[in-house]
């Protein structure tokens, strides 16, 4: 990014980062366009951004004249807890795992590039959700134009390999290289992992860094024990591994506790004055969201007008009245005063 960009620019590019909605992210791209200086210096990043603007303009377009669209949509509205992609070569299974995970009705086939459109499904882990999103394969020679705006909001990936097929140690570096052409990272670096350095930004606003895990399918196939280490002692890769089968559902239930534990989930409850709380569905945010985070998701029009809350939980006694910058932990029921 140039250096001589203005404040304005940079508090409406810090807007894009954090924006998830598809319209949300639309509005800071042309806040970008707007309030950024017109000069020989930014000349590439403005038509990156005029690029973009189209690209999402377009997904979000209503029905054209007579009804027709100007295509399917590649964007998916993120939801539940985080929104979570399925990346891997062909035929390494990734249909047939979503189906087992979610109960999506996704057509799968003993064929290559069965799936041509993103397919969300919902994951449940105890009282919460995890969006997965099943995406068309990459591979050295084939991969979807429109795979890195579908991505943009995306929390995490599972990198998903056929264990059983030599063929892997090469699938994937090449979908590394071709994911690196829309400027996509897979990150071995977590939430929860004090172990490594968060990735260092480039400063580039449209560079995507997912944290990935490494799931292993087909382990019904019989591979040897130590197969995923020595893939990714061959590959020089660390990413944290599950070893998993779509077909008898062998580690599939240890997906829903890592994705919680890595991102550092918290549930937070509510309540009403006067009435018990709602332990339905939690609202959800991450190690270190505020009351201000949760009140965003409850309205709006409830988190501008915030004025105190009460709390019940682990690190508060029973109804403590809390500022909105005030740090939520997992199980928390809160009052929100206007």
């Amino acid at each position: 990014m140039p250096t001589n960009v203005t404040a304005e620019y940079k508090k409406a590019e810090a807007a894009f980062r954090q924006a998830r909605e598809p319209r949300e992210r639309l509005d800071c791209l042309r806040e970008m366009l707007r309030t950024i200086p017109k000069h020989k210096g930014t000349e590439h990043l403005q038509a990156d951004i005029k690029s973009r603007i189209k690209q999402l303009s377009d997904e979000l377009s209503g029905p054209r004249k007579g009804g027709k669209r100007s295509g399917p949509s590649h964007v998916v509205r993120p939801d539940g807890a985080a929104q979570i992609c399925l990346i891997g070569p062909p035929n390494a299974g990734k249909s047939s795992l979503h189906a087992r995970l979610t109960g999506s009705r996704t057509e799968i086939g003993p064929y290559p590039y069965t799936t041509h459109l993103p397919i969300p499904g919902m994951l449940a882990y105890e009282d919460v959700h995890f969006q997965l999103i099943d995406l068309p394969p990459v591979s050295a020679d084939f991969m979807e134009s429109w795979l890195g705006a579908t991505l943009q909001p995306a929390d995490g990936a599972l990198l998903i390999v056929d264990i059983s097929d030599p063929e892997c140690v090469d699938h994937i570096p090449a979908i590394m290289t071709r994911l690196a052409e829309k400027k996509i990272t897979l990150q071995t670096h977590w939430p929860d992992d004090p172990s490594q350095a968060a990735p260092m930004s480039d400063d580039d606003p449209f560079r995507i860094d997912l944290p990935t895990l490494l799931v292993a399918n087909k382990s019904d196939l019989d591979p040897g024990a130590a197969e995923v280490d020595i893939l990714q002692e061959l590959l020089g890769l660390a990413y944290p591994t599950l070893t998993v089968s779509a077909e008898t559902g062998q580690g599939l239930d240890e997906l829903g506790l890592f994705l919680f534990r890595a991102l550092q989930i918290v549930r937070v409850y509510t309540k009403s004055p006067g009435k018990p709380p709602d332990m339905g569905q939690p609202f959800t945010v991450r190690h270190g969201g505020t009351v201000q985070d949760v009140a965003r998701q409850v309205h709006l029009d409830i988190a501008r007008d915030l004025k105190f809350a009460r709390i019940w939980g682990k690190s508060v006694f029973d109804g403590q009245q809390t500022g909105p910058e005030h740090q939520v932990e997992d199980g928390d029921i809160v009052e929100l005063h206007l």
